[in-house]
């Protein structure tokens, strides 16, 4: 089965989109090819991403932030799924995606807009970090035939939602991942 690609999008692609492309691209690693992107990018990313991710040890040089429009043209690589962040992402319009990849929402909080001290903002960013890897988890934990594009429509919505995923078993039924 090939990769599955799947792009991240938040507003800003400078922190939660950005920890979502980093982390899947490192636990799905021959299952998922992940990207990120905003609708409104900062054009940079948030120094305190880099600094949880260089921390756990992941490479950091290829993270960039970039426009969304850099995966709608016939170019860009043709995504499986698309996955909204930030919840001003996800009511905005946005372009019509080659393939009509299925789409989810996981709302996540903005560790970007935590102020206080330098140790409370990196509690912020390890916090969305930790969001992001326990849905990550359930969704490569997801068995290759839930992929399909509605069926894992269905199952990745059920995670924005905080749902556990589910998937039939060899008896058809449904069973909790």
């Amino acid at each position: 089965m090939r990769p599955l690609n799947v792009l991240f999008i938040c507003t800003g692609n400078s922190a939660r989109s950005i920890l979502a492309e980093a982390l899947a691209s490192h636990l799905g690693r021959e299952r998922i090819r992940a990207y990120s992107a905003g609708s409104h990018p900062k054009g940079v990313v948030h120094p305190v991403a880099l600094q949880v991710l260089s921390e756990i040890g992941f490479d950091v040089a290829g993270l960039s932030s970039k426009p969304w429009d850099a995966f709608a043209g016939p170019e860009a690589p043709q995504m499986d799924l698309i996955v909204t962040v930030c919840d001003r992402a996800a009511g905005e319009a946005c372009p019509v995606w080659p393939g009509h990849p299925a789409t989810a929402h996981w709302g996540i909080p903005d560790p970007a807009a935590v102020q206080g001290s330098a140790d409370l903002v990196h509690k912020a960013f390890l916090s969305t970090l930790h969001q992001l890897q326990h849905r990550l988890g359930l969704l490569l934990a997801l068995k290759p035939e839930a992929l399909d594009r509605m069926a894992l429509q269905s199952q990745v919505r059920a995670l924005g939602n905080g749902a556990e995923a589910h998937a039939p078993d060899n008896t058809g039924e449904a069973s909790p991942m």
